[in-house]
């Protein structure tokens, strides 16, 4: 994680994410704490139980990313893996449900598209991975992966 002491902003290709691992985990809705995916846990830092007030889920993506000089994996959490997505964590995750290989064919949707990321380096000292704070699509045509998807399985739109 040389040289991004600071936040970096750098132009970037998709070259891999890791889904054999899951894209999302269940927070406390109320303090956004981890929580374990077991049903009714109670929040161990706000003593909030899940099973009276809901849980959610939120995005933890470990994509890999190609630079003009290196190739570096990074960690994209919940606000920057929407712009991948185009969908909440609670919604791909339902979606995944009814099809369960959506998520190696979001890998390979997001294969190649181009972005412009700033990255910075983890606040908690064990994690290991550069986070990605902010994405943005280089590509005009650009359609996150949850639009592709539903095209691919031929689910229509929700109608208002």
């Amino acid at each position: 994680m040389e040289g991004y002491e600071k936040a970096t902003t750098v132009m970037c290709t998709v070259i891999g994410m890791d889904y054999a691992n899951s894209l999302s985990y269940r927070a406390c809705s109320l303090c956004e704490r981890t929580l374990p995916d077991t049903l009714n846990a109670l929040c161990k830092f706000c003593h909030n139980n899940t099973a009276s007030s809901s849980s959610k889920r939120l995005f933890r993506v470990l994509v890999s990313i190609a630079t003009d000089t290196k190739v570096l994996n990074v960690m994209c959490f919940d606000r920057a893996a929407r712009v991948l997505f185009g969908c909440s964590a609670d919604d791909f995750f339902h979606f995944s449900k009814l099809h369960p290989f959506a998520a190696s064919n979001a890998a390979k949707i997001l294969e190649g598209e181009m972005f412009r990321m700033t990255l910075s380096k983890p606040k908690n000292g064990n994690a290991q991975h550069l986070r990605a704070v902010s994405i943005v699509p280089l590509r005009s045509g650009f359609k996150p992966a949850i639009e592709s998807l539903k095209e691919f399985y031929g689910v229509k739109p929700a109608t208002s």
